[in-house]
């Protein structure tokens, strides 16, 4: 018995070997966590505007993109394996970015392009961050949210005075028939 307990003992901590050290245990936290923090920073200004996908999806989509392209490093990939890791990531966060995009009844307006385009540039974040591009993975985070948030306050059209609301049909309190209301 003792010998099978032993050998299922060895098989556990041969199964947890991929960190061996304290330099790679070290190595992983560091670039999992820029990650999920720099991943926040984005989800966090999308949460804050109340958009479709907030906090805890760009945290998910950064620690994702990051774990994807850690694992093949750890594993002795090519370069040109994590090239086709990178393209696959790419298109698949696609299909996630694409569900944050509508189209809004009735009308030519859609919405949720930039919300798409920042899980998609999230994705990027945590690629870089997973492959040790930590800096890389800062500074493109500092760009994103200057973007999101400054962007809009500087080249966006300023309000004019708003046209009235349009009238609406009510019906009569006698019934006969929908009569407009004007809202002024």
């Amino acid at each position: 018995m003792a010998t099978w307990l032993g050998r299922v003992a060895d098989t556990v901590a041969e199964e947890f070997s991929d960190l061996p050290d304290a330099e790679g245990v070290t190595r992983v936290c560091v670039r999992l966590t820029v990650a999920v923090l720099l991943g926040a920073a984005v989800g966090y200004e999308r949460e804050s505007k109340a958009k479709a996908a907030g906090l805890r999806t760009h945290m998910l989509v950064a620690l994702g993109a990051a774990l994807f392209v850690l694992v093949p490093q750890q594993a002795g990939a090519t370069p040109a394996d994590l090239s086709r890791v990178v393209q696959g990531l790419v298109a698949g966060i696609g299909f996630l970015g694409a569900g944050a995009i509508l189209k809004v009844s009735g009308t030519e307006e859609i919405k949720g392009l930039t919300t798409a385009a920042s899980i998609w540039l999230t994705a990027a974040i945590g690629v870089a961050a997973g492959m040790g591009r930590e800096a890389t993975a800062v500074l493109c985070t500092a760009l994103t949210l200057v973007i999101l948030a400054a962007v809009p306050r500087l080249f966006s059209p300023h309000p004019g005075p708003q046209p009235p609301p349009p009238a609406r049909l009510v019906p009569p309190p006698g019934g006969e028939g929908p009569v407009r209301e004007n809202r002024n």
